[in-house]
């Protein structure tokens, strides 16, 4: 039974407007990246979104149900980009504290690692969308955003929780004692910190850096993270503050 000519008109159209390409999705990704992060989620209308995407209206109900869909789908784009570049050596510390007990020197050198890998990830310039990103989070923790959550467990998985686990094999403390997780997230607030536009203007890093100001900053975490744990170097010593 064949359509009537308005009705195969429209289900054409319907076709043509919401093309089933990963181009056009990540399209919509991109573009809505940089609107949540210049104009925050209330301000983001989904007439903006999709003019900035190049799409008609439907389209964002079409690819991710709902503006909050889209919110959702922005920061689960940037969680997996996150997992991709730490999940290698978060494995590699998995392994290592798993299959024996490395020495104080392995434990160090794997901590420098992954502190290595954090600070490559916030200052990545190749991306073209690396201050749209960092806008991005400013706003959505000014607003206390729920959809954070589900980001903040994956940087528990791949972040937080192995440097806890070499810190509290460092200060011969268990992973989740609270001196240990104190520790752990001051070795890496030392990283997070550059995450911050305040501290990336004093910096100069806005419009400049890429590989040489994360090889500069790498340098001096990796200074103070070896200066912290020389004050815990005998087995035993009381890890207090």
């Amino acid at each position: 039974m064949s359509l009537p000519p308005s009705c195969a008109d429209a289900a054409v159209s319907r076709i043509s407007t919401y093309p089933r390409g990963e181009d056009t999705r990540l399209r919509i990704l991109r573009a809505a990246l940089e609107v949540f992060a210049t104009e925050g989620y209330e301000g983001a209308s989904t007439r903006l979104l999709a003019r900035r995407a190049g799409v008609n209206l439907p389209a964002i109900q079409y690819y991710f149900g709902s503006k909050e869909g889209l919110y959702e789908a922005v920061i689960d784009h940037i969680a997996e980009r996150m997992e991709t570049q730490m999940t290698p050596v978060t494995a590699e510390i998995r392994v290592a504290l798993s299959t024996g007990a490395p020495s104080r020197k392995e434990l160090l050198t794997l901590l420098l690692r992954m502190l290595d890998s954090f600070v490559e990830l916030i200052m990545d310039r190749a991306s073209p969308d690396w201050e749209s990103r960092a806008l991005f989070f400013a706003r959505a923790e000014i607003e206390s955003a729920a959809a954070l959550e589900p980001l903040y467990q994956r940087v528990m998985r791949r972040i937080v929780e192995p440097c806890a686990a070499l810190v509290g094999q460092l200060l011969g403390r268990p992973a989740e004692d609270r001196k240990t997780l104190l520790h752990a997230i001051a070795v890496i607030g030392q990283v997070s910190i550059f995450c911050s536009r305040k501290s990336q203007r004093v910096l100069g890093y806005q419009t400049a850096g890429g590989e040489a100001a994360a090889k500069a900053i790498q340098a001096v975490v990796r200074e103070h993270t070896m200066a912290i744990f020389r004050n815990f170097a005998d087995e035993g010593k009381d890890a207090s503050v």
